[in-house]
């Protein structure tokens, strides 16, 4: 266990591991217990997506559906009976994390019905809603950090909800999200109300970025008519993902040493963690840990799909990088629309498919539920 890099991760470096999956069976075969001891996982998101694939076609949860049916509830609320059943129990698993660290670490994430992605006032509503009913102080309502996202951070964290804003892909989305969570607990004190127990993430995705921008590179390698300026292209591929995260990083910094932060750090408020999401390997030409090895810093949390946390634990070169080569990555965002490459159109690509790749699998999971609720129905 000593040399396990990932629990090296976090005790030497200060960076909490969290994982990106979450199943009735993991919960209940004791697998996620297992893995808080072995893995050293301290937290866990979960998404519409994720959900698709724990409930469709699984079984373990066929008695609750049926439990539903006869209750008379409609497939929504029975979808909702089953996440919030998840949500809770592994709530309850992190439960001891969540008091050991004085509420840094020990959180579930579920994010909101993804549709509502450009809804502010329905987002608010939803997410108060979640909270109350899954009744577990250490849960985090997932947000898209859209426009409309932020004005409902902004509100939920004023009413003393933990708040992971999810879907953050440029630098400025990031510095936003920073100062909507900021204004939400400048308005929680100003009412005199607590602050020093909620906690954020500003979940800031990572490999999806590399897919979108090397696509772009890859065009202008094959334009390009000398093999010195083709050889040039290569080598920006793979790193823009993690410059971009580098720049956001200093960001962070740059806000914690503001005045408005540091008045309400002294009222005993928690910073707003940046969180790289998206952190699985996706091009197989690039190291499976890369986005692991290359983003390991303080105050910052780390999510990992199951393969990555196992490819971790095995052979992560662990050292602190997120302040390694910050020139180089100051340059390469300079670099990139020079050479016609738009990376505002790069963000808004992103978060337009963003939220696609989560309203489909949540449709999809309703249509299934639908389809198992027919058969289970007693004729």
């Amino acid at each position: 266990m000593a040399n396990n890099p990932l629990l090296q991760i976090e005790q030497d470096y200060n960076q909490s591991i969290w994982m990106d999956n979450l199943t009735r069976n993991l919960i209940q075969s004791g697998e996620l217990k297992e893995m808080i001891t072995t893995r050293g996982i301290v937290g866990i998101t979960s998404n519409p997506a994720i959900f698709q694939k724990a409930i469709s076609g699984n079984v373990v949860y066929d008695a609750d559906i049926e439990a539903g049916i006869k209750a008379g509830k409609s497939v929504q609320d029975i979808y909702e009976s089953l996440v919030f059943d998840d949500i809770r129990n592994a709530c309850d698993i992190f439960r001891g994390i969540y008091q050991q660290s004085d509420g840094l670490d020990g959180y579930v994430s579920i994010e909101v019905p993804p549709d509502l992605a450009h809804n502010a006032e329905k987002t608010i509503a939803e997410a108060k809603r979640y909270y109350s009913e899954i009744g577990r102080d250490n849960v985090m309502i997932k947000i898209p950090g859209t426009p409309e996202g932020l004005r409902a951070v902004e509100e939920v964290i004023a009413a003393g909800i933990n708040v992971n804003v999810t879907l953050l892909f440029s630098v400025q989305s990031y510095v936003e999200t920073a100062w909507a969570f900021i204004r939400g607990l400048e308005a929680r004190a100003a009412k005199g109300e607590d602050i020093s127990n909620i906690a954020s993430v500003a979940s800031f995705f990572i490999s999806r970025i590399d897919i979108n921008v090397d696509a772009r590179l890859d065009k202008l390698i094959e334009a390009a008519q000398d093999d010195a300026k083709k050889e040039e292209l290569r080598a920006m591929k793979g790193k823009f993902a993690i410059a971009n995260a580098k720049i956001a990083y200093q960001k962070y910094k740059e806000i914690i040493q503001t005045d408005r932060w540091k008045a309400l750090s002294a009222k005993g408020a928690k910073m707003q963690r940046l969180l790289w999401a998206s952190t699985g390997t996706k091009d197989p030409n690039y190291s499976d840990v890369l986005y692991v090895d290359e983003l390991i810093g303080p105050n910052t949390v780390n999510t990992l799909p199951p393969a990555t946390i196992e490819a971790c634990a095995d052979h992560c070169d662990v050292a602190s990088r997120i302040e390694t080569n910050v020139e180089e990555a100051y340059k390469l965002a300079e670099e990139l629309p020079k050479l016609g490459i738009n990376l505002d159109e790069v963000m808004d690509e992103l978060i337009i498919d963003g939220i696609d790749k989560f309203i489909q699998p949540f449709e999809s999971l309703i249509k299934s539920l639908q389809e198992k609720v027919d058969k289970l129905m007693p004729v």
